[in-house]
């Protein structure tokens, strides 16, 4: 089935995210810090967990499947980045409050309500990512909104809890784990099942991440936002799939998982509610049956946190402005494209340095800091990483004083990264009058070439010396 073909609408398709975000400090329990350490483990623990019965008196259906499984679990971690807590040998210090306040803004920001209390469960899970065997959590806000092309989609949760520890692999009978991120603060974002199309899920998704983009010590990079769908069509099966890193991946999982249920259906096979996995080439694999609300039972070892309505009021007069909102105002101060906008919203390098260079456009330096080393990567095969905050600033300073024209930047940046020594007379600017004099003679002995072809002559002769925009303006004049 083509993708132009899928009909979503007539297949009954329901669609909701779950977005899960790390948080920047410390970890929810501990003063932990909130990392993925590369140390050494001097710590191992080994243990098989079993599943006991949530708050309904039942043990969850997916924490039964798991624990059937009998595996050794084997955990691992360096005593300088993992406390008793981790490793479940003492109890949970109370909820972090730095967290609970970043967990507040956003969902302010998502339009949502914030509960009085904030009352932590225990969420059970006995595959091992949890040393305890259960993962806690805390609702925190309800009945949000976020915007979309096609109207609003309701967030009915928002939740605050703990990150899982890392996989570092398995096998048969066993798996292991890495401590060092188990207890990172976590905010769980969940939608309805008002998304109406497998591009509609990834702007949602998008719109979503641009809030908590938006929010101070929220993590960002790499691995620190998961987004896990929940799909069904009309005789099908609720779906969970998880494991998306990228969002551009989510209409291609999304169409893939439609198709199987399809398939599935019209080959009589009766599906059932079950967690997949996301796969690197967008197909969805098995991982255990859907869980439920037996899972869940209350936390006793964390007291309850009051929430009080001055303090909510307090931090809705501090929210900051929505990440969007920042990318059009750089747009219009600092006439530079969206896409620099947005690289340049959260660099408070860029706006030390347009503040401190008044002579250079912003745009320059938006370029120098963004694209710039880009380019060293690629023509130059050079790690453009190594480049400081200082190394822009100097090589921005000679700019500013005339030292240079602003095509010796990317040379200059290259000697910063190799640690050569700079001598700025190979790169001083050509005078403004010697140039013309230059450009005149180049089109009286070279006559009847097009413009292009004269300001190629004169680069390639004074490189990193002239301003490419100057010499074009010259050469027209003189060709006029």
């Amino acid at each position: 089935m083509d993708k132009q073909q899928i009909n979503y609408q007539e297949l009954g398709f329901k669609c909701g995210l779950e977005i899960h975000q790390q948080l920047e400090g410390k970890k929810l329990f501990c003063n932990c810090p909130t990392l993925n350490s590369g140390k050494e483990p001097d710590i191992k623990i080994e243990r098989r967990l079993k599943a006991v019965a949530g708050e309904t008196g039942d043990i969850d259906i997916a924490a039964e499947f798991e624990m059937l499984k009998n595996k050794k679990i084997t955990y691992e971690a360096n005593s300088e980045d993992v406390c008793l807590v981790e490793t479940d040998e003492e109890p949970p210090h109370e909820l972090n409050k730095q967290a609970l306040e970043a967990t507040i803004k956003v969902a302010l920001l998502l339009n949502a309500k914030i509960v009085d209390e904030i009352q932590v469960m225990r969420k059970t899970v006995v595959d091992g990512s949890n040393v305890s065997g259960f993962q806690r959590t805390a609702l925190v806000a309800m009945d949000g909104f976020v915007d979309s092309s096609l109207g609003r989609v309701s967030v009915p949760t928002i939740c605050l809890e703990e990150e899982a520890a890392q996989k570092l692999g398995q096998g048969r009978d066993f798996v292991r784990y890495r401590l060092d991120r188990l207890g990172i603060p976590l905010i769980e974002i969940a939608t309805s099942a008002d998304i109406e199309s497998p591009e509609h899920a990834k702007e949602v998704a998008g719109n979503i991440g641009m809030v908590l983009r938006s929010v101070e010590n929220v993590k960002r990079g790499l691995g620190t936002i998961r987004q896990d769908v929940n799909i069904s069509i009309e005789k099908g099966a609720r779906t969970e799939v998880k494991g998306f890193q990228d969002m551009r991946s989510i209409p291609k999982v999304i169409e893939y998982e439609v198709k199987r249920q399809l398939d599935a259906i019209k080959q009589g096979n009766n599906l059932e509610k079950e967690v997949r996995k996301a796969e690197p080439d967008f197909t969805t694999s098995f991982l255990r049956p859907l869980p439920g609300a037996a899972r869940l039972y209350p936390e006793t070892d964390v007291l309850p946190v009051r929430i009080d309505k001055g303090y909510i009021e307090k931090l809705r007069n501090e929210l900051p402005k929505l990440l969007r909102e920042k990318i059009d105002e750089f747009e219009k101060k600092y006439n530079v494209t969206k896409e620099l906008a947005k690289e340049l919203a959260d660099n408070e390098n860029f706006k030390a340095l347009a503040e401190k260079f008044d002579n250079i456009e912003p745009s320059i330096i938006a370029n120098t800091l963004i694209n710039i080393p880009k380019e060293i990567k690629s023509r130059f095969d050079i790690d453009s990483s190594k480049l400081k905050n200082e190394d822009f600033e100097e090589v921005l300073g000679y700019l500013n004083e005339g030292k240079m024209a602003k095509e010796a930047i990317i040379d200059l940046l290259v000697k910063k990264i190799k640690n050569e020594k700079i001598d700025l007379s190979h790169f001083e600017a050509v005078p403004e009058k010697e140039l013309e004099k230059e450009i005149k003679k180049i089109i009286g002995e070279k006559p009847g070439l097009n413009a292009s072809a004269y300001m190629g002559i004169i680069m390639a002769k004074h490189r990193g010396k002239v301003d490419g925009k100057r010499v074009m303006e010259i050469v027209r004049r003189f060709l006029k």
